[in-house]
């Protein structure tokens, strides 16, 4: 019988998915293994008998890998399970972007006890105008689960899409569309697109790399979405961006006082991955990463 640890909260489907040969218990010193979501262990001391961690999500930052790897514990996460919840995402800031309906939306709420205030909106509706997304260009930065997903979700739109990945060939590219405009540089996606949303992991060769530099090839006005990493931007040179009206907008999933106190910037409570069906899908991933793991040996998913 193997003991199964929950940091979190994990989806009760996920929990089902778990076999009669292993049990949930509170006690985290007895546990083989361990179901994390979002619960910092960079400070927790591991368990002697602990085998394996799975994490409900794709990002592991919250997980010590190599203080794990050398203990002998594999960890596994559980990359596109949520995939869709933010691919729709993407799809709402851009149209939040497009349209000021945040803005509208806090003019009617201002003026709700105005008894004519529908008679008022029409007066009001033309300084939250906006543009429609159709027939614009979304630049996506990293093709894999949830890039592949917003590429072929923007074109159902009436979008043209670029593409870029530094590790997918233009035969993959191809097969993820074959509409879609694949560049092998960023200077050529660019100065090319009026939206711009990144994907891609935070590494030390993508921590800031979206900066002055790289912000001053853009279109002017472009708009430039974020629910990939907040590290990927650097604040202080988007915050200017955002001043002198090179960008638009700019909307990130990552709430923290520089980018809060932003113009024009429409910032999420890393909203991303926060849907039931998408808490369903990584505990389910998760789950069934630990019993193929402990029983098989398997290591498909694992990170370190």
């Amino acid at each position: 019988m193997y003991k199964v640890h929950c940091l979190n909260n994990i989806s009760a489907e996920g929990l089902a998915v778990l076999s009669a040969d292993y049990e949930l218990t509170d006690s985290v010193e007895e546990a083989d293994a361990i179901l994390v979501r979002s619960a910092d262990m960079h400070e927790m001391e591991l368990p002697a008998n602990l085998k394996v961690i799975a994490r409900a999500g794709a990002g592991v930052n919250n997980i010590p890998l190599q203080k794990c790897a050398d203990a002998g514990i594999a960890v596994f996460n559980t990359p596109g399970a949520n995939a869709n919840a933010v691919k729709e995402l993407v799809l709402a800031g851009m149209l939040l972007a497009a349209r000021d309906i945040v803005g509208g939306i806090e003019w009617v709420k201002a003026n709700a006890e105005d008894p004519n205030v529908g008679k008022a909106a029409e007066k009001a509706k033309k300084a939250f105008a906006g543009g429609e997304i159709f027939g614009k260009t979304l630049g996506v930065i990293g093709l894999g689960a949830i890039g592949a997903k917003v590429v072929a979700a923007a074109e159902a739109l009436g979008m043209k899409v670029v593409g870029y990945d530094p590790f997918v060939n233009a035969e993959r590219a191809a097969a993820i569309s074959a509409d879609m405009t694949f560049v092998t540089d960023l200077s050529e996606l660019y100065p090319a697109c009026d939206y711009i949303t990144i994907h891609v992991p935070a590494l030390k060769d993508t921590i800031g790399m979206v900066d002055a530099a790289a912000i001053a090839q853009m279109k002017e006005g472009v708009v430039f979405l974020n629910f990939s990493r907040d590290t990927l931007v650097n604040d202080a040179d988007m915050a200017a961006a955002l001043a002198e009206g090179k960008v638009a907008r700019y909307v990130t999933d990552f709430a923290n006082p520089a980018v809060a106190a932003m113009e024009r910037a429409i910032v999420l409570p890393h909203l991303g991955a926060s849907t039931k069906e998408a808490e369903d899908n990584c505990a389910k991933m998760a789950a069934q990463s630990v019993m193929d793991y402990l029983e098989n040996g398997c290591t498909v998913h694992k990170v370190n």
